[in-house]
């Protein structure tokens, strides 16, 4: 380490280790000089355990926050004529929700930025479902983002390599060092990158449940308690809504499978939890915009009216896509079927998030090539009836030796009761944080 350095690298773990406050001026210099390689792995990796294991209180997150963002550029949407607003998910499994909602958002009279990413794992990637449309393209110059947003409403693309790049090391690094559930560095993470990003308004969809990142509500209330604080903080209204993934959203998991699910949304129809979720999410995003042109405005009325599908349309069209193009579909089905006779009481969301991942859906490295048409189908959602020997769920899939592996998956997912049971009653929307 040079001696110009303003800290020691060592002592700053040691501070953290030992249950301290980190200084605003350590936390400065520990994410920029780990951007700049001179906090070695090793040592930010040793920091992350500390911090997964002695927490941080919110004037720390908040520096380390702030830290993230000024190790890049910030993007400026003041010259746009309309007010912008943004959404955020911490994913789940059939979570197509950014589809129909930023193209929604817009036809209600608002600019919504959506910087998404690819899927990693069990929970699946917009940009990943969206590259399943003919022509369509993730990567756009901050110039062509501004024009679509003036001129569309919404655009959903890749955030640029400029957008806090200390927080895409840290990532990385937390994914292989066992600390990725450190509330302050998943809060900091996400909200460098959205404060960054520059949206006026902000709503976080925190999901719950076995096919969440947040299994417990407790620490996903704490979560979205610790980034509706850091977007405060910083000027951006931000207010968050605790969702059920306890079961997968829709009936679909997968991506071009998706894509079509999000469009039968659009044309007014596709399944009550999706239109539901979206709704609500949209007069979340409504409310925390606080445009005075968009009173009483209602989203569920745009939906219905076909606003919503016009905007899709040019959206898509705008990023090079085809949207009356065919979607592509798998060379290879294979179908579950129900046990037993009665009612389908349980569907893991986890275990089919995992089955279309190893369907071909979703990625084990960044690396990986996804396939378009893999996933899950379901033909059946808790609360239906059921009979012995029909269909359940339909897998997807270009490479038929996948499939031994995704049934094994789901050899646990499904519950079926005797005839007349009834699944607990668990709400899509949990709880709301402002």
């Amino acid at each position: 380490m040079s001696g110009a350095e303003a800290f020691d690298a060592v002592d700053v773990i040691r501070t953290k280790r030992d249950g301290g406050r980190l200084a605003d001026a350590q936390i400065d210099w520990v994410i920029d000089a780990y951007t700049r390689g001179v906090v070695a792995e090793e040592q930010m990796a040793a920091l992350a355990m500390a911090i997964l294991l002695n927490g941080m209180e919110r004037a720390e997150i908040a520096r380390w926050t702030s830290a993230m963002i000024a190790s890049g550029e910030r993007m400026d949407f003041s010259s746009l004529s309309r007010p912008t607003v943004d959404k955020h998910s911490t994913g789940g499994v059939g979570d197509k929700i950014t589809l129909p909602l930023a193209p929604l958002v817009a036809a209600c009279g608002l600019a919504v930025p959506q910087l998404s990413g690819r899927g990693l794992g069990h929970t699946g990637g917009t940009l990943d479902k969206l590259e399943s449309i003919s022509g369509w393209r993730a990567a756009l110059s901050n110039e062509e983002m501004l024009r679509q947003l003036d001129e569309v409403g919404a655009v959903i693309c890749q955030a640029g390599s400029g957008l806090a790049p200390a927080d895409r090391k840290l990532y990385a690094l937390r994914d292989v060092t066992g600390t990725v559930e450190a509330i302050p560095l998943i809060a900091s993470s996400i909200m460098s990158k959205k404060i960054a990003e520059g949206t006026g308004a902000l709503v976080l969809d925190v999901k719950v449940g076995t096919g969440a990142f947040m299994k417990d509500i407790d620490a996903a209330r704490e979560l979205a308690r610790t980034m509706v604080e850091l977007g405060t903080d910083a000027g951006v209204r931000t207010r968050a809504l605790l969702t059920d993934m306890s079961t997968p959203l829709g009936l679909t998991a997968g991506n071009a499978l998706e894509v079509r699910e999000s469009v039968e949304v659009l044309a007014g129809g596709g399944p009550p939890d999706v239109v539901e979720l979206t709704v609500a999410l949209a007069r979340e995003m409504l409310e925390a915009a606080q445009a005075p042109g968009t009173a009483g405005v209602d989203p569920a009325e745009l939906l219905a009216s076909g606003a919503a599908m016009d905007a899709w349309r040019a959206m898509i069209a705008a990023q090079g896509g085809d949207p009356d193009a065919a979607l592509p579909v798998a060379r290879h089905t294979e179908q579950v079927l129900a046990p037993a006779d009665g009612v389908l009481v349980g569907l893991d969301a986890l275990a089919v998030g995992i089955a279309a991942w190893r369907l071909g859906a979703g990625r084990a490295r960044k690396e990986d090539a996804v396939q378009a048409g893999a996933g899950v189908e379901l033909h059946a959602k808790p609360g239906a009836e059921v009979r012995a020997g029909e269909p359940l769920m339909t897998l997807h899939t270009d490479t038929p030796e996948r499939f031994e592996r995704a049934m094994a998956a789901l050899a646990d997912a499904v519950v079926v009761a005797p005839a007349g049971s009834r699944p607990p009653e668990r709400p899509i929307v949990l709880d709301r944080v402002t």
